[in-house]
């Protein structure tokens, strides 16, 4: 695969970077277990300082980086920087949190006689992170804070989109103070997760990604016997019922489908509505699209961004196409785009029903899907009509209602009056075929349980 960098804005390639060989691979292995073999014996509070250090150089470079990320994947700034001091939170979370998160647990056994067991946790060896585009910093730092907090090496494998962002997360690991190997980004080819996985160095894998390739790296870790977490697509409901603050739901309703450009595996991309506030809400709705401001992302003004690249819009287009040969209905919210670049203009799409397979696919980008429901149950009865599980959200005046109607949501998480979303200290995962696996959750009886977050979040909608 090609490294490259491509203004999505312009369509411009800035920069491009060669892949790594096999004999570069090699020697990043042996730096990789080198490291890890001293890391390991470090004491927590050692693992700790480094992590509070990267923490306040994400803060220090949150401007540089937001800009950088606007440049390669078209991120707008404010979101860009939110991502970033997002990525400091996490650092400082696992600095503060991961000793006891990995203290020793000891065992109930049904006679004393068979002694006094206790579970201890320690560190593998190298996790080779595959991480995509979307959050070019996130999704770095959730997987590599908590392995390298626990003693573990990391390997980064980032979207080919993304060159200089993962360069830098590599170089801000190490002004951080971690020694040399401990996290190294390496522009692989595609063969070479198949060689860093069947190497004995490696321990596992974590993947953010299309559910073809966590299919892919599935089988190679499977075959390798190596350990898997794997977080793929989703296709949010976003449940309103009759008694949901309309204004405030609208807000949250705009922002959760078109913030990163509508480009978030937890983005609310099926808005399922009570037929009580159905027209009310879609007047609102498309009014709140219409509003929104397209442009360059690195204009702070800017809150409507192009997608990633000119592919992922055309192939955006298609899929629509296909939707409505499906018998979906498109409409088009006149919202001003410039005439450059990879922007998409924002639709709404209906006429979803049981005949058409397109209600179960996922839009990957600013497409609605709209439903009217008859009632509560009609309403859940849609959000669980779909192949995902990711995550979901309920919004009502009556928080015990909401949490009756998330525990119905078949997803790995619901949020109670907000978009689908994380924060440092919450779990975050999916089911069916939105992957499987978290990091540091519990084994044995718990391990093909699903461990599903319901969230009840009391904060104003970010207009």
């Amino acid at each position: 695969m090609a490294y490259a960098t491509t203004n999505p804005y312009t369509n411009e390639v800035l920069k491009q970077f060669p892949e790594a060989t096999d004999q570069e691979v090699q020697a990043a292995l042996a730096r990789g277990y080198e490291a890890y073999e001293a890391w390991r014996t470090t004491s927590f509070a050692e693992r700790a300082k480094v992590l509070k250090a990267l923490g306040a150089l994400l803060r220090r470079d949150a401007d540089k980086l937001a800009r950088l990320a606007a440049l390669e994947m078209g991120k707008v700034l404010a979101e860009g920087k939110a991502e970033v001091i997002l990525s400091a939170e996490i650092c400082e979370y696992y600095a503060e949190h991961a000793e006891d998160l990995l203290k020793p647990e000891e065992l109930k056994v049904s006679n004393p006689a068979i002694g006094r067991p206790k579970i201890v946790y320690e560190p593998q060896g190298i996790v080779l992170a595959i991480e995509p585009w979307n959050f070019p910093y996130y999704q770095v730092v959730r997987i590599a804070a908590p392995q390298i907090s626990a003693g573990n090496a990391v390997i980064l494998k980032h979207a080919g989109n993304l060159p200089q962002c993962a360069a830098v997360c590599q170089e801000l690991f190490e002004e951080a103070g971690a020694p040399k190997g401990l996290f190294q980004n390496l522009y692989l080819a595609r063969h070479h997760t198949e060689m860093v996985l069947n190497d004995p160095r490696s321990c596992g894998v974590a993947l953010t990604g299309s559910e073809g390739a966590g299919s892919v790296v599935a089988g190679i870790a499977g075959k390798a016997l190596k350990k898997a977490t794997m977080e793929l697509g989703g296709s949010d409901a976003f449940i309103v019922l009759d008694d949901a603050d309309l204004e405030k739901t609208v807000k949250w309703a705009v922002f959760g489908r078109h913030w990163n450009a509508g480009q978030v595996c937890v983005s609310a991309k099926r808005i399922i509505v009570v037929d009580s506030l159905y027209d009310r809400f879609v007047e609102l709705y498309k009014k709140g699209i219409s509003e929104l401001k397209a442009g360059d992302p690195l204009d702070p003004s800017t809150n409507y961004a192009p997608l990633s690249s000119q592919k992922a819009a055309d192939d955006l287009r298609a899929q629509v196409e296909e939707a409505k040969k499906h018998g979906a209905q498109v409409e088009t919210i006149p919202l001003p785009i410039p005439n450059q670049g990879a922007f998409f203009q924002p639709m709404i799409m209906t006429g979803l029903d049981e005949k058409n397979e397109a209600r179960h696919w996922e839009f990957f980008g600013p497409v609605t899907q709209l439903y009217r429901a008859k009632d509560e149950a009609d309403a859940i009865r849609i959000a669980n009509d779909s192949p995902y599980g990711l995550g979901g959200s309920v919004f009502t005046k009556d928080e015990a209602r909401g949490a009756r109607v998330a525990a119905k949501i078949r997803t790995g998480m619901v949020f109670i009056n907000h978009p689908t979303g994380t924060k440092a200290e919450l779990p975050f995962g999916g089911i069916a075929r939105s992957g499987y696996g978290r990091e540091l959750i519990d084994l044995g009886i718990k391990e093909f349980v699903n461990h599903k977050l319901i969230n009840i979040v009391d904060i104003d909608a970010p207009f």
